[in-house]
């Protein structure tokens, strides 16, 4: 029997910092890669945030009547709301109120598969739980018991943080074994010579698709926002170059929250320690400009945005292009349009993947080439 479908409502404000279109748009995947649908959206606009519930008074008491009148169960805020403005939204529209930073936490918890995807998941999610503690308690009571932990004089908020506390110590310690684990292999595959390629992108821009497509892996690809959390790396012969390795990695997305950054760097030191990354662009997007910044901000969050890049302008089926490269006034290939999805192209990017791998080989680690070169005009533009 199919188990009935969380139904809500987003909620999007317009402080003029965002196009709010593309903004509600993104949010909708989002809910909808975390099994909920959006029945309706509700939309406003404030020079700033309400301190205590966010989107002001009026606008509340809409946004209450709307969830009564259509019988909701969520309401999702496209924003990050503190603990005392979700605590103030849920007492006023008598449902459950979730932000930005929890849906993001929630897809990556139903998500993880390995055993470091889900530590370090969890290790993100007790990270925002220790900033506001929102059912602080309820959550931790089902892990470790509850009653009888609390020590003599502490109050209910000093036993959450202390048993928060704990746990994130506990994974910390896991999670730098991990660490461990993958840096003697990299330095093992460094050893071996190999040129060392990692995919990165917006989510569901076609970073699993184009991994398929260049080493016929079975990794998971589906049209849904982080279709992959953890790194997957195989091994692909180019005639001319010899072997390299080749990476998937988690997707980036607008406002990547800082505690899924922080945890999640024992998987993105895979694209750190790259020599090239291939950074897959959703040709068909209207907001493809805008999410290649995102990715590059993130890129230069984890220590990465140095890496020389080749943009991929993937599925330029769907945008009405053709196959193309693009080199800089250096004459070094900095762009590549193809459709991983029908293989239209993918011969232009092994070509500048075997030119990239006979140049690394050639050139002193010294004088390796820097990140992308932002004066690259649009293609189609």
């Amino acid at each position: 029997m199919e188990t009935e479908r969380t139904r809500a409502a987003l909620v999007g404000v317009d402080f003029g910092t965002t196009d709010q279109a593309n903004s509600l748009a993104e949010l909708g995947l989002l809910a909808r890669s975390a099994g909920v649908d959006a029945v309706l959206q509700i939309t406003g606009r404030r020079q700033a945030p309400d301190p205590g519930l966010f989107v002001g008074s009026g606008k509340a008491e809409e946004i209450a009547a709307a969830v009564a009148s259509h019988d909701l169960d969520l309401v999702l805020f496209d924003h990050v709301l503190s603990g005392a403005q979700q605590r103030n939204l849920e007492r006023l529209l008598k449902v459950a109120v979730v932000d930005r930073t929890s849906l993001i936490l929630d897809i990556f918890a139903q998500r993880a598969q390995s055993h470091a995807g889900r530590i370090q998941v969890e290790l993100a999610q007790l990270s925002h739980l220790s900033t506001r503690l929102v059912r602080g308690w309820t959550h931790l009571e089902r892990q470790k018991g509850g009653i009888g932990l609390r020590g003599p004089g502490e109050t209910q908020l000093e036993t959450d943080r202390r048993l928060i506390g704990e746990r994130v110590k506990m994974l910390r310690v896991k999670l730098e074994k991990l660490t461990r684990q993958r840096t003697t292999q990299r330095r093992q595959r460094t050893r071996q010579g190999a040129f060392a390629v990692s995919i990165v992108g917006y989510t569901n821009a076609g970073k699993s698709t184009l991994f398929n497509a260049l080493t016929h892996a079975q990794a998971y690809a589906a049209d849904q926002l982080f279709a992959t959390l953890d790194t997957t790396s195989r091994r692909l012969y180019l005639e001319g170059a010899g072997q390299l390795v080749l990476s998937d990695t988690v997707g980036f997305i607008r406002e990547l929250p800082h505690q899924l950054v922080e945890a999640f760097k024992a998987t993105l030191e895979e694209t750190a320690q790259a020599d090239l990354l291939l950074h897959v662009v959703d040709a068909a997007s209207p907001a493809r400009l805008e999410q290649i910044e995102q990715v590059n901000a993130v890129l230069a969050e984890i220590g990465a945005g140095s890496i020389p890049q080749i943009l991929v302008w993937n599925k330029i089926d769907a945008a009405g292009l053709g196959p193309a490269v693009e080199r800089d006034e250096c004459d070094t290939i900095r762009r590549v349009a193809l459709s991983a999805q029908c293989g239209t192209g993918m011969e232009l990017l092994r070509g500048a993947l075997l030119e990239a791998a006979v140049h690394f080989a050639q050139e002193p680690p010294l004088q390796k080439s820097k990140g992308p070169d932002s004066s690259l005009v649009e293609l189609g533009a």
